[in-house]
């Protein structure tokens, strides 16, 4: 019985995204199954069952009339949900412990380093300036993580290890051991209330679009020994209006910014993120995906699927994630 073709459609200028380096990868764990990077023009679009994906075109996935599952490289799938002639099959998601224990690294670097004043420290090492502030335990600090899937549970069990007050908020309820979970619109108050660095890691959906903006900064804890509370978003561009962030940071209202993704990537050349004293700018690889894990990740889904298997991490459409 002939396998069903593998075709990999990313789209990605950057060393970590290198389709020759996938390729190269599935080719490997996938010995058995032909294994194209489009574009090719020598195969007949009917013969490929799966597809694998990063940021493929609009109405891309649409020439293949057999198709059975599509797997989504990264952890985002807000593009995919965004195509109007998405063809009607399951999409998978990533979810691997590697992508996870590197998200959970991202978050924990940037809360000390906020908690830790490495912002003060470096501006006072270019001054040549000798000149220590106070430092406050991690237990003087709460922690909230918006968005508890598993790279936010991860996260939220690792900053509390290090002593951080950790609280975290998400569309329904969920239950983590040590953290104290908020959940649904009406909880959101609270939770930001008692917030001081502020950890996003939600899907980008209709819902949260633009959900960071200067209403939210604006209920954030404020008594804090940072003072003014503290943006890390490592999830979606679109979760954040930028000119909120940009004045909010110039007029007090958020004391520093962690960045990793945005509306526009990469990052204009003109974009005020780049040079602004109070933001970190990370270029979205908060938590870059692996081609060996994932590959071998795609690959057992698959074989497991042509075993009359269910698939795993399937994407809810209504929910978009």
């Amino acid at each position: 019985m002939n396998k069903g073709t593998l075709a990999l459609l990313i789209h990605g200028a950057t060393e970590n995204w290198s389709p020759a380096r996938w390729k190269s990868r599935f080719d490997q764990v996938c010995p058995d199954r032909r294994v194209l990077l489009l574009p090719d023009s020598g195969f007949d679009p009917a013969e490929v069952h799966y597809a694998a994906v990063w940021k493929p075109s609009p109405g891309e996935l649409a020439a293949f009339p057999n198709l059975r599952v599509i797997f989504n490289l990264g952890a985002g799938v807000d593009a995919l949900m965004a195509d109007g002639r998405l063809p009607n099959v399951p999409l998978v998601r990533v979810a691997v412990s590697d992508l996870t224990a590197r998200m959970t690294e991202y978050v924990v670097l940037h809360v000390l380093m906020h908690h830790r004043q490495e912002l003060y420290l470096r501006a006072s090492q270019r001054e040549k300036r000798w000149a220590p502030k106070s430092q406050w335990p991690a237990s003087a600090i709460s922690a909230g993580i918006m968005g508890l899937g598993t790279l936010g549970a991860d996260a939220a069990r690792a900053l509390a290890k290090l002593g951080f007050r950790v609280s975290g908020w998400s569309r329904s309820p969920k239950e983590i051991d040590g953290i104290d979970c908020f959940h649904g619109q009406a909880q959101l108050e609270p939770f930001l209330q008692q917030t001081d660095i502020l950890v996003c890691l939600l899907p980008l959906t209709p819902d949260t679009r633009h959900i960071l903006n200067r209403g939210l900064f604006s209920r954030l804890n404020r008594s804090s020994p940072m003072g003014a509370p503290v943006l890390i978003n490592a999830g979606r561009g679109g979760l954040q209006n930028e000119a909120d962030i940009l004045a909010c940071l110039d007029d007090g209202t958020l004391g520093a910014a962690s960045l990793d993704v945005y509306a526009t990537e990469p990052l204009p050349p003109d974009s005020p993120f780049w040079t602004h004293p109070k933001v970190v700018l990370t270029p979205h690889n908060a938590a870059d995906t692996d081609p060996d894990e994932i590959s071998k990740y795609v690959a057992r889904q698959i074989e497991r699927f042509e075993a009359g298997g269910t698939l795993e991490n399937i994407v809810n459409p209504t929910r978009g994630y």
